[in-house]
């Protein structure tokens, strides 16, 4: 409940501090839920982020260690068994550096792909030993914009959806991303949806990059859950609770079993992270994917994976991936896990996708549910995602379609007697059909 400021350390202020959180620690503490308690956040980050404590830091140090000594002290008193951590970010009890850009101990904040703009392969530039916050921006889902602006104020630069947007250039940033990565957009809801999806990939590359690492990396916290007011946020859940393309993705590259590619100095590794109870045999195959759906195997392996680190599988030379082929690899393993996944050696907006000929058929199940069956009739479908005109949710999100393997998308209304319509999106339709 601490964060991002600098606080007092009066007597009276202090005894505020130690009943609340005595109380609150009292309340919480049985909680299964509840691995570490926190002193707080960013506060060692603060010290040099005001004219007045960077002009006498020694001064606000002493009342910093004041307040984190109390929390801690009021803490153990109330529960000898807590788990402690003075602040976040730290590289420690009584460490007082700015952690932020610290990578080598305790954890760090990683903020320089969305506030600086960096991209997402700057994740890859540090090792975190845990990061505990770092996140990206997107818009709210559809269903959320027509709650609180009409049709006329679908732009990004309208006074409503800037309205919307509480993060000192924050939409620029967005859009700058895109030119980035894809094509433009040329709808509104199209925007919306890749503004999503990049989102989710943003997430997805630093998620991968430092599981990779383990046990030098051993856990990540991505910012943010939820919103408390709809707007565009880094959250993957929108206000109301829906899920955005992040929550989806997050639960595919936050798998416990899950196999990830990572280029690197040496080739495209397709590496294997553990994190069951115990170790598990896993075969991956690699091919080389063209944009039609042909595709030719480039390689296999199978290994037995345990629990302490990342296991390398095979290791690819891209440069067997010829300039008109992408990577696709799939994976199951002995607890039963299975997965595939799409590696891109150029940005999305590169491919000169075809049409993939999506086609779907749509059923509805007695108990409310609605059923779509998605098939890819004439190419590859990337990052296939349906959408409904009313609140519910989705099984599922950002699938990649091959040719003659239609998906099934499930979705659950919030209202089982509303009659949704449907709306199909792909990286084709949002970013070339448009612009034909």
């Amino acid at each position: 409940m601490f964060a991002c400021n600098l606080y007092p350390s009066t007597p009276a202020f202090l005894a505020e501090v130690e009943a609340e959180v005595r109380e609150q620690v009292a309340r919480l503490h049985h909680h299964a839920c509840l691995a570490l308690w926190c002193g707080d956040n960013e506060l060692i980050g603060a010290l040099s982020w005001f004219e007045e404590s960077r002009r006498d830091r020694d001064r606000y140090l002493v009342s910093y260690d004041r307040l984190n000594r109390t929390i801690e002290t009021a803490l153990r008193e109330t529960d000898p068994q807590a788990n402690w951590w003075p602040s976040s970010p730290s590289a420690g009890p009584l460490d007082f550096r700015d952690a932020w850009h610290q990578d080598g101990s305790g954890d760090m904040h990683m903020w320089s792909v969305w506030h600086e703009g960096r991209d997402f392969e700057h994740y890859r530039s540090v090792r975190p030993r845990f990061c505990s916050e770092f996140g990206f921006q997107s818009y709210p889902s559809m269903t959320v914009i027509r709650r609180f602006a009409d049709p006329a104020d679908w732009n990004i630069a309208s006074p409503v959806l800037e309205a919307h947007q509480k993060n000192a250039g924050g939409n620029a940033r967005i859009a700058e991303t895109m030119f980035r990565y894809f094509r433009w957009p040329a709808a509104f809801g199209d925007f919306v949806w890749l503004s999503q999806l990049q989102q989710g990939l943003a997430i997805k590359t630093a998620v991968e990059a430092w599981r990779a690492l383990k046990p030098h990396c051993q856990g990540t916290l991505y910012w943010q859950l939820n919103d408390t007011w709809p707007c565009c946020s880094w959250s993957s859940l929108d206000h109301g609770g829906g899920w955005k393309i992040l929550h989806h993705m997050a639960r595919r590259f936050f798998s416990p079993v899950h196999v990830m590619a990572v280029p690197g100095a040496d080739g495209l590794a397709l590496l294997a992270v553990n994190d069951g109870r115990g170790a598990v045999e896993i075969r991956v195959t690699a091919r080389a994917l063209r944009l039609d759906g042909s595709a030719r195997a480039i390689a296999a392996a199978t290994a037995t994976v345990g629990t302490t680190a990342a296991e390398r599988l095979l290791l690819l030379d891209p440069a067997g991936i010829a300039g008109d082929e992408l990577l696709a690899f799939a994976w199951d393993a002995s607890d039963g896990t299975t997965g595939e996944d799409i590696w891109s050696p150029r940005p999305w907006k590169a491919w000169e996708l075809p049409d993939p000929g999506l086609a779907v058929e749509t059923a509805q199940e007695g108990d409310g549910r609605h059923v779509l069956s998605v098939a890819a009739r004439h190419a590859m479908a990337f990052f296939v995602t349906a959408e409904a005109d009313i609140p519910g949710r989705w099984d599922r999100a950002a699938i990649h379609l091959h040719p003659g393997r239609p998906a099934r998308f499930v979705f659950n209304p919030a209202d089982p007697a509303a009659r949704p319509a449907f709306t199909l999106r792909d990286l084709w339709s949002a970013t070339i059909r448009g612009q034909t």
